[in-house]
């Protein structure tokens, strides 16, 4: 069972996904679901000896194109709503090890073609307000298959925390005629001692606000809203970094890192290009090799992050992380 429910102090949906209880937890490799079907070998949600990447809508859904009527009558103070949407997976590739890390840069920009593909084909449908990608690597970050992989979320309604990084877009926008994204960047390639790396079209680094130690944003450079706005050089650009930053991480410890990935672009409501700026935040649960940063009282209950690091020196950690020759031109 699927529905959306109304949080009327926080003022935004809910999604109550019962069936997601049941979904396939750390199977060992020879029963991944994420693997290619082989010959005698159990069925898999792939029915081909092999691929290069793959787009299907998830098992265990959280948001279905066709939902069934909330199981619970809502009211004035409590609504509910059918958990109208999509749900998808994207499997990276057909080896069940590694990470998208591992893949080449050729690889990644395959990948971030489907992205694109995804992010315009689900948005073009009327019922969807915003198309959110991401990926969660690692079991500390609840991971429940191990295959590289990452899902889409097509949201009938604009996330909170997204809505309000809209507003306060909307609201710069308004008094100074500028992107506030376009603004940040410019601010902290000015400043120089968070960057992680910079290209001729991207630029990644911890930024001045982050809330987790390790966290990076990678930035278009110029105004760009969304994938669909990136031609094939910004595209393949945009590969070379990702790889890079990915590799960053996982030379800063001589471990993989987990991390949360998310690409932040336009809504697909029909608002004009210069309402969002596209962007991949990451967000490391690591504050150290050995330490995780919780999300305890203060930052769930209050919303509040405490960062007990700092921003430009976690930067200048991950700057020297990547083996030499790795990366563009900081």
């Amino acid at each position: 069972m699927s529905e959306l429910r109304w949080h009327p102090l926080l003022r935004e949906w809910v999604i109550t996904a019962t069936e997601r209880q049941e979904r396939t937890f750390l199977p060992p490799p020879g029963y991944c679901p994420l693997c290619p079907q082989r010959p005698d070998g159990p069925p898999t949600e792939i029915p081909a000896p092999t691929f290069r990447i793959v787009t299907f809508q998830n098992r265990f859904p959280s948001l279905r194109p066709h939902p069934p009527p909330p199981a619970v009558r809502g009211n004035a103070l409590h609504p509910v709503a059918p958990a109208l949407g999509e749900c998808e997976v994207i499997v990276y590739t057909p080896e069940h090890t590694g990470s998208l890390t591992d893949r080449s840069v050729d690889e990644i920009e395959e990948v971030i073609w489907v992205w694109r593909d995804r992010y315009v084909e689900l948005g073009a449908r009327p019922e969807i307000r915003y198309v959110f990608i991401f990926e969660n690597k690692g079991e500390v970050v609840g991971v429940t298959l191990h295959h590289p992989h990452g899902q889409i979320y097509a949201f009938p309604f604009l996330p909170p925390r997204l809505e309000r990084e809209l507003a306060s877009l909307a609201e710069h926008r308004a008094q100074t005629g500028r992107c506030l994204v376009c603004d940040v960047v410019a601010d902290e390639e000015s400043a120089g001692e968070r960057i992680v790396v910079r290209s001729d079209r991207f630029t990644a680094a911890v930024p001045f606000f982050a809330r987790w130690p390790y966290e990076v944003h990678l930035w278009a450079r110029g105004h760009r809203a969304s994938l669909a706005e990136l031609d094939a050089a910004e595209v393949r650009d945009l590969a070379r970094v990702l790889k890079t930053v990915l590799l960053k991480y996982d030379h800063l410890w001589g471990v993989s890192m987990p991390y949360l990935m998310v690409l932040k672009q336009l809504p697909t409501d029909g608002r004009p290009s210069e309402a969002d700026h596209f962007r991949i935040e990451f967000y490391p649960p690591h504050r150290t090799r050995e330490k995780l940063k919780f999300t305890a009282s203060v930052e769930t209950g209050a919303g509040t992050f405490i960062n007990d690091t700092l921003a430009e020196e976690k930067a200048a950690e991950l700057r020297r992380a990547a083996p030499a020759g790795t990366e563009p031109v900081i």
